[in-house]
């Protein structure tokens, strides 16, 4: 007669399947750049941000809104107290403080996300240990809000994790990937989270980030599920956005893509287009590069033909009362709409 199977091995087994299955979910994945790559990053779905000692680049476009999500720190020169304040000044979700080579830096930073986190308890606070004594460190800190969240150097970085420390030392921490391509990252994604003989916890996978697709653009070629592929045929700014179309879909192959809301569907998107794509002064197509001619000594420096812009970046897009949105290619064609149409007076929102 055969022995019915015990009801809880079944149980047991897909609890422990769903446990690792969520701790390989990442909350983010944050692509560090500048415009128009950070740009067409938050299109995608990444979290965007800068180094402390970079800009997003988006100052001189008119219709261009990226939101800064990530906060890294300058590792080659660092300076907490100009980071912390770089930190207030950008308020990110996200904040990389800092590097820890010694359980003394690990209680510095410690002390310092502890006062980010009195003013801002939900923000996600990244300290990197680079020696193993601060792993604990910064694991066991006692913070309001969120936990921290330890990064895992695998970069360019002068230590990596695996020069001070062993794969058991992260399990049961939440961490942050720092670097490397999308496969080194997934195994060590797995091997943080995958069932041990002993029972080990598996690592919270928190966040990861990799910028290697704008830099390796320049050598002329794009990131793939296949390997690095020759992009001779492409500009720059669409070799970086293959690269990021290639990297959102390996990672929702197995589950690390965030199913929480990104950045772009909570803030929008970060060039607002309008009910028609044509410029409203005369009809013509926002997306077909069209050199203005016109009063602005301004739009005559505007060059279309530059990779790195499209018209419709430079353009005023303006949403009025009545619901519907325009763009425009100058003030003064906007000035000219606004009068004639009786539009002047109904302004209900302006990309500026």
């Amino acid at each position: 007669m055969a022995h019915a199977q015990p009801q809880h091995a079944t149980s047991e087994s897909t609890i422990r399947a769903l446990d690792i299955e969520a701790a390989r979910r990442a909350e983010y994945v944050a692509f560090l750049s500048r415009h128009p790559f950070a740009t067409d990053a938050h299109e995608l779905g990444f979290v965007t941000g800068i180094r402390e000692d970079c800009r997003l680049q988006i100052d001189h476009l008119r219709n261009v809104d990226v939101p800064l999500g990530m906060l890294d720190n300058d590792f080659h020169r660092p300076d907490l107290e100009r980071y912390l304040e770089t930190f207030r000044t950008y308020e990110p979700e996200i904040g990389v403080i800092g590097d820890a080579p010694t359980p003394e830096a690990a209680y510095r930073f410690v002390d310092a996300a502890r006062d980010l986190k009195a003013d801002y308890p939900d923000a996600t606070l990244i300290i990197v240990p680079k020696c193993r004594g601060a792993i604990d460190i910064i694991g066991d800190a006692e913070i309001p809000g969120t936990p921290l969240v330890l990064g895992y150097s695998m970069g360019y970085s002068d230590i990596l994790a695996d020069d001070f420390s062993e794969v058991a030392d992260w399990r049961g921490q939440r961490v942050h990937l720092l670097g490397a391509s999308p496969p080194k990252q997934w195994a060590v994604i797995q091997q943080l989270t995958q069932p041990t003989l002993a029972g080990d916890p598996p690592a919270d996978i928190i966040g990861l980030d990799w910028n290697g697709a704008h830099k390796v653009a320049y050598n002329g070629e794009f990131w793939s599920r296949d390997g690095w592929q020759r992009a001779d045929h492409l500009s720059i700014r669409s070799t970086v956005r293959r690269s990021l179309r290639e990297m959102r879909s390996y990672w929702e192959a197995p589950g690390v893509w965030p199913i929480r809301p990104t950045l772009r569907e909570r803030h929008g998107t970060a060039v607002r287009e309008p009910d028609d794509a044509v410029w409203a002064a005369t009809g013509g197509d926002i997306s077909e590069p069209d050199p203005l001619s016109g009063p602005d000594e301004w739009e005559t420096r505007v060059d279309f033909d530059d990779d790195e812009t499209y018209p419709i970046e430079h353009a005023i897009v303006v949403t009025y009362e009545d619901g519907r949105t325009l763009a425009y290619r100058s003030q003064t064609e906007r000035d000219y709409v606004e009068y004639y149409e009786g539009l002047w007076n109904s302004v209900a929102e302006e990309r500026v």
